[in-house]
């Protein structure tokens, strides 16, 4: 049986719980709120917008010219190449996955607004899973907070795996997250 919430939906609304047996998704999904107060949706990827309509009426008024030329038509196939990529690569929402008696996996989904084309997962096993923490670092003026997994590689050495590496979550989102991951299984043990 899935139960899906929202724990923080006045602040933060974009991020969400889903509870599934056996496994938890703790997913960041790329958009936030205004922080002004004014409940506006700021986007953090770009569906098509009046630019990109703009571009096409040039493009059909310029075609004429475009044909002519074979060296236009090889720079607007580049140039419409760069904008399909730019678009189909953008990150929609990123995960962290508890399943208690196995480790943890950090997902990352990108692709075309409101339709996931791939994603990036890494998983970390239990065993080589050494603790999750919040951890801060220095961006410019600003104090950032990230929550990292530790792991022990084979070899002995400890290595750091940043979830919500590209949508970068406010801290009561890591907080919860943090809160979650510690209260499962993969941590009783030790």
């Amino acid at each position: 049986m899935r139960s899906w919430r929202q724990p923080l939906p006045l602040t933060n609304p974009e991020f969400t719980v889903h509870e599934w047996p056996g496994y938890c998704e703790y997913r960041v999904e790329n958009w936030h709120l205004a922080r002004d107060g004014s409940g506006r949706v700021v986007e953090g990827y770009r569906a098509l917008s009046w630019k990109d309509a703009v571009f096409s009426v040039i493009i059909a008024v310029l075609w004429p010219l475009f044909r002519a030329s074979l060296r236009a038509r090889i720079v607007l196939v580049i140039v419409l190449a760069f904008m399909l990529w730019s678009r189909c690569s953008q990150v929609l929402w990123e995960s962290v996955i508890s399943i208690p008696p196995h480790g943890i996996q950090l997902e990352t989904h990108k692709g075309y607004p409101s339709m996931p084309l791939y994603a990036v997962r890494r998983f970390i096993p239990s065993g080589s899973l050494k603790d999750f923490i919040i951890n801060e670092g220095l961006q410019r003026w600003n104090v950032r907070y990230y929550l990292s997994a530790i792991r022990r590689t084979s070899c002995g050495a400890f290595t750091m795996e940043i979830a919500y590496n590209d949508t970068l979550p406010h801290f009561p989102i890591l907080l919860e997250v943090y809160r979650g991951i510690h209260e499962t299984e993969l941590f009783s043990q030790a």
